[in-house]
């Protein structure tokens, strides 16, 4: 157990009342807890924007299958990209839409270059990428990723 320093915050009472409301809907049953999680997801935020090093990614969409040539622009697209792809989960939703997430590895930029090009896409109706890091610093260059 890593050791714990207590320390005061001088807060708004407005403000403290919304983010205990927020807290407790999310089920935390401490203030603790849950600022070390704000604060974890914002080192994260700020690590995966420095970092030159791998982050991963989720990218999380829907299209319709109906849309001339989509499907083959999606799959250019992730042949094109397939170092940086670890793997595709597809999900027929119903008559008109499927519903896919790509897991993503490689540097920021061009996993953020990846999803905007795929969003872009016209039959592509929502999506959302999501990068993360570890906070622990591997050493960069001792990783060989064979496939």
């Amino acid at each position: 157990m890593k050791k714990l320093i207590r320390f005061g915050v001088s807060i708004e009472e407005t403000l403290l009342g919304r983010f205990d409301k927020l807290i407790t809907g999310k089920g935390y049953t401490n203030r603790s807890e849950a600022i070390r999680d704000i604060v974890r997801e914002k080192l994260v935020e700020e690590s995966v924007e420095e970092s030159t090093g791998e982050v991963y990614g989720a990218l999380v969409y829907i299209y319709d299958h109906h849309k001339r040539d989509l499907e083959k622009s999606l799959a250019n697209l992730q042949h094109k990209h397939f170092h940086n792809i670890i793997s595709t989960s597809h999900v027929h939703i119903d008559r008109d839409q499927c519903f896919e997430v790509i897991l993503l590895r490689g540097k920021a930029g061009i996993l953020k270059q990846i999803a905007e090009k795929l969003l872009s896409f016209t039959g592509v109706k929502h999506g959302k990428l999501t990068l993360t890091t570890s906070l622990t610093k591997h050493p960069q260059t001792k990783h060989h990723h064979h496939h």
